[in-house]
């Protein structure tokens, strides 16, 4: 289980509020109560800020064809850079703890795990290895809680072995509440840099944003 530690609050762009109380992350919670518990542990201006974004949807197509439907969030008008510098910093604490890729042997395990319960025709010592490389490198981007998760619907869902493709599909589900919260801090972080940097031309995006931007993708 990880925690969200707790962010600063501000009343102004001089005075300091009192920290937020931290709420704990816990993946065993429906997904809608656990984002809106990880939301509300956020300080009140990046909360205001969420509240007052716009929503647009649109399709995308693959060379199949319709895919899906991608949500667009734009933050409102009046982010500041305060507002970014909080943004980053909530965003480096998702990307750390709840959202950190799971380690190779914890991934690895599970998915040999998984498999056995799936038995499949012999292969060469050199084929499996080949085979495990595969899923560490597919499924290497996920933290270990939604790993846990996609394993566990499917042994409980499905009669046959899984391809990478379809457990990928159940980790990306498992995960697309808080995926969808970065996705929006990350935006408001950018706006609030590019609002900064308005007056500061030679401004560039802050080591902490990139870092936590490079850690999420």
């Amino acid at each position: 289980m990880s925690n969200l530690h707790q962010f600063p609050t501000t009343t102004s762009s001089s005075a300091a509020a009192p920290p937020g109380l931290p709420l704990p992350f816990d993946p065993a919670m429906a997904p809608a109560l656990r984002s809106r518990m990880l939301r509300d542990a956020l300080p009140e201006p990046l909360q205001r800020l969420l509240d007052r974004g716009q929503v647009g949807r649109h399709s995308r197509f693959t060379e199949d064809g319709f895919a899906d439907v991608v949500e667009d969030w734009t933050p409102p008008d009046g982010v500041t850079p305060r507002h970014a510098a909080l943004a980053r910093r909530a965003l480096s604490e998702i990307a750390d703890t709840i959202l950190a890729p799971a380690s190779a042997n914890h991934l690895l395990g599970r998915v040999l795990a998984l498999l056995s319960h799936f038995p499949a025709k012999a292969t060469s010592p050199e084929v499996e290895q080949l085979l495990a490389m595969d899923w560490a490198d597919d499924l290497g981007e996920f933290p270990a809680w939604a790993i846990d998760q996609a394993a566990r619907r499917w042994r409980r869902t499905r009669k046959w072995r899984p391809s990478i493709a379809e457990i990928r599909a159940l980790c990306e589900e498992a995960c697309a509440e808080e995926n969808s919260l970065a996705d929006r801090l990350r935006a408001i972080a950018m706006a609030g840099e590019r609002a900064g940097d308005s007056g500061n031309p030679t401004g560039a995006v802050r080591p902490v944003l990139a870092s936590a931007m490079r850690r999420m993708r």
